[in-house]
């Protein structure tokens, strides 16, 4: 394994064993061009998330990502954005430029294009405060941080090995993954004044959309063909529906020895 993909998996590590699980267990190829496509997913959305940056910073560098990834710019590009605000930046926004390096040349492009176009997106949510009012609105915003992501992995397992999938029930599966994760963040969100329950939408309204979601993602990863796709997806569904059911119970979230119960009861296809 070469540094660069060790330094990418110790990353994958510390900023989620949703995902690092899943990916460590992908092929040589595959793995590179996954860990690339998370980290980099990952790079953006510390950004968008950080609880002191003001909204024009995040703004700049969000629009300057873009940008630069439109544009194919180098390391220095990206020293030079960052360059006012790394002591405030971590480490995996910081090295975006290594995550991109990390992917195989011929699925860079995916990765690329993908995370420059979430990075914009990004960049509108933050300007306009997170507004969401309606359930419109909510499918754009759990489209443009999660949908997306999905559509990118199908891209990823199509270039891979060819694997087909359904583009709406690829959008579902990243949108149900990240409802979850609305439902499981809420409290911290409400105090930094963020709030992504359209209006009038109670707890139980939001469990019932995470669980439409849910539903398609399932039939999702039900129609890949058997191999490291379909391992891959059935981790994160599965480790989202027992975090779902957990806060249904009350409990909030899954516990260490929950997550290591899911996980090594599934089994390969």
């Amino acid at each position: 394994m070469n540094k660069l993909l060790k330094d990418a998996m110790k990353m994958l590590l510390l900023t989620s064993r949703t995902f690092y699980i899943p990916i460590a267990r992908l092929s040589p190829g595959l793995k590179e061009a996954v860990a690339s496509a998370y980290l980099c997913m990952r790079a953006i959305d510390e950004i968008e998330d950080h609880p002191d940056l003001p909204v024009a910073v995040k703004v700049e560098l969000l629009e300057g990502i873009s940008r630069i990834l439109e544009e194919s710019g180098g390391a220095d590009d990206y020293t030079a954005l960052f360059s006012p605000y790394k002591e405030a930046l971590p480490p995996v926004s910081l090295r975006i430029h290594d995550w991109i390096v990390l992917c195989p040349k011929l699925a860079a492009g995916f990765v690329t294009k993908s995370t420059a176009k979430m990075s914009r997106q990004m960049s509108e949510w933050v300007e306009k405060g997170w507004d969401i009012k309606t359930e419109e609105d909510l499918d754009y915003y759990t489209y443009c941080v999660a949908g997306a992501v999905g559509e990118l992995l199908s891209d990823l397992w199509k270039w891979y090995d060819g694997t087909e999938s359904d583009p709406a029930k690829a959008v579902a599966f990243g949108r149900g993954l990240q409802a979850v994760n609305i439902l499981r963040n809420r409290k911290e969100d409400m105090v930094r004044g963020v709030d992504f329950f359209p209006d009038q939408w109670s707890q139980e309204t939001m469990i019932q959309y995470t669980k439409r979601n849910l539903m398609l993602a399932d039939a999702y990863i039900n129609e890949l063909k058997p191999g490291p796709a379909r391992n891959f997806c059935r981790i994160p569904f599965e480790l989202a529906r027992g975090t779902l059911k957990a806060i249904t119970s009350g409990v909030g979230k899954l516990n260490r020895k929950q997550v290591t119960e899911i996980v090594d009861g599934l089994g390969t296809t």
